[in-house]
């Protein structure tokens, strides 16, 4: 497996997503979770990336689960904390006051049965409380020996900068895809500045340019995706469009439409790790083969007039949501 730097961490160069095996994307499968989890450690992905309010704590617990009789010294554990739910799996805010996280972090350490998060990161900027007093807090849980690396999550440029002078960022969390590129305009060349790495999620846009989305599929009732500007009406139909042009680039590189999608991000820069919600081993499989895929300059060019930047119809969450990324103010 070949590997990236985000900041001074090294890992592999695509990271394995875990919060579709507990939150989100409708009903799981704990056994397939847990056998998807060993194949991607077994083909050497080191980082795995949860969020203590992915299932309200079952994501790390099946995490914990996952990793028994492994070298937890080769797992890289990345987790977003201070969204805060209610009994009905409803949001209710974010909470980024010291006292909090440090809270927040107890819980996390005692159901990953681990000492040390190796990167921990607020998942959405609390607007109420200057970043410098979250970012100082986990600095205090790094220098006691709980943390080993800082990271932020859906941050715009000013912020990146504020926490980064309270102590080294190794890395943004950031949706990063082919329909989804708003970073590159300030926030990726203020990453740059700074040295710190990019993990790109949503690569895929939740599924959206896989290759395996159909304007007939039917979604769960627990499956956020059916809320989503990009998936309804005649933004779907449009954006399923773009995947068919990416389609026949796929297939004259005889690969399939999502290792087109990751390929180009992994081609993105040395810097950017993209992160894999793969919820089943052949997804995983799938994903893999990204990694094979060599774009040219030809290649780039012929994705980029495909899928120029705005091409996508919708925002990538809803009004309330959108309003709550720090990233899109």
């Amino acid at each position: 497996m070949l590997q990236r730097s985000l900041g001074s961490l090294e890992v592999s160069a695509l990271g394995l997503g875990c919060m579709g095996m507990s939150d989100f994307y409708g009903p799981t499968d704990e056994a397939e979770s847990i056998a998807t989890i060993h194949a991607a450690l077994d083909a050497g992905i080191t980082l795995l990336d949860t969020g203590d309010f992915y299932g309200m704590g079952h994501n790390e617990m099946l995490i914990r689960q996952a990793l028994k009789g492994r070298n937890r010294e080769q797992v890289t554990i990345s987790v977003k904390f201070g969204v805060l739910r209610d009994a009905d799996g409803g949001f209710l805010g974010s909470d980024g006051r010291p006292t909090a996280v440090k809270n927040f972090l107890a819980y996390t350490l005692r159901r990953l049965g681990t000492d040390t998060v190796d990167v921990y990161r607020l998942s959405r900027v609390d607007p109420t409380v200057p970043i410098e007093d979250t970012i100082g807090a986990i600095a205090e849980l790094v220098k006691a020996g709980h943390v080993r690396h800082i990271g932020l999550s859906e941050a715009g440029a000013d912020t990146i900068r504020r926490a980064h002078a309270v102590h080294p960022i190794a890395d943004l969390q950031i949706e990063y895809s082919l329909i989804s590129r708003r970073i590159e305009a300030n926030i990726l060349p203020t990453c740059r500045e700074l040295g710190i790495g990019i993990t790109a999620y949503g690569v895929l846009s939740r599924g959206l340019i896989s290759g395996h989305w159909s304007k007939d599929r039917a979604t769960a009732p627990n499956d956020f995706r059916s809320h989503l500007p990009r998936f309804t009406g005649e933004n779907l139909g449009h954006n399923l469009a773009l995947v068919e042009a990416l389609r026949q680039i796929a297939e004259s590189k005889q690969a399939t439409v999502a290792q087109i999608a990751i390929a180009w991000v992994l081609a993105q820069g040395p810097d950017i790790v993209p992160l894999i919600g793969a919820r089943r081993r052949e997804r995983l499989t799938e994903a893999l083969g990204a990694l094979n895929v060599t774009l040219t300059a030809a290649d780039m060019a012929q994705i980029e007039q495909a899928i120029p930047v705005g091409a996508a119809a919708g925002t990538r969450y809803n009004a309330y949501q959108m309003a709550s990324l720090d990233s899109e103010q």
